[in-house]
């Protein structure tokens, strides 16, 4: 579930979304922007440091998803500003609002890469899906499909990085 500030100060707007529904959606989008820029981070430092047999692939893998990535986190931070909020994406706001578990800097295998981000896409897909309800059951379906497009794309890199794993390891 994400997490909310109390009341969010929103900027005037001739969006037309209820205001209860604003305040919600703006505290979803929030949550998910510091996670999606968090995950973006993590499949960087995988994409600087892989080594091992699968160098090549994993490297150019993780590269296309930090660039999707950097396009669905703008994405969520424009949709908070169409709603009259301020999206925050500063170091100091992702440091005390992620959450996700921190990336390890100490890894270098491949596949120790693929669990490692595999365990945050999965945690990141998770409360895309949460904000989905929410905003929907708010009244703001826009930015529940806004969530809705981002959960199938995460998903299906999911599936990419499981994709490597072994098929005898429970998740």
């Amino acid at each position: 579930m994400a997490k909310s500030e109390s009341k969010a100060a929103t900027h005037p707007t001739r969006n037309d979304v209820p205001t209860n529904a604003k305040q919600v959606s703006i505290g979803v989008l929030q949550g998910c922007l510091v996670d999606s820029i968090d995950l973006y981070n993590g499949t960087r430092q995988a994409h600087w440091n892989v080594k091992g047999p699968h160098f090549g692939e994993l490297h150019r893998l993780f590269e296309e998803f930090y660039n999707a990535l950097q396009t669905s986190s703008d994405d969520l931070a424009e949709r908070i500003v169409q709603l009259g909020g301020t999206a925050c994406g500063t170091t100091q706001i992702l440091a005390k609002g992620t959450r996700l578990e921190p990336y390890p800097t100490d890894l270098y295998a491949g596949m120790d890469h693929v669990k490692a981000l595999a365990d945050r896409y999965a945690a990141v897909a998770k409360t895309l899906r949460e904000g989905i309800d929410q905003t929907d059951e708010a009244g703001d379906a826009d930015t529940a499909d806004l969530l809705t497009e981002q959960s199938r794309a995460i998903d299906k890199m999911l599936w990419m990085l499981e994709a490597h794993l072994p098929t005898d390891r429970a998740p």
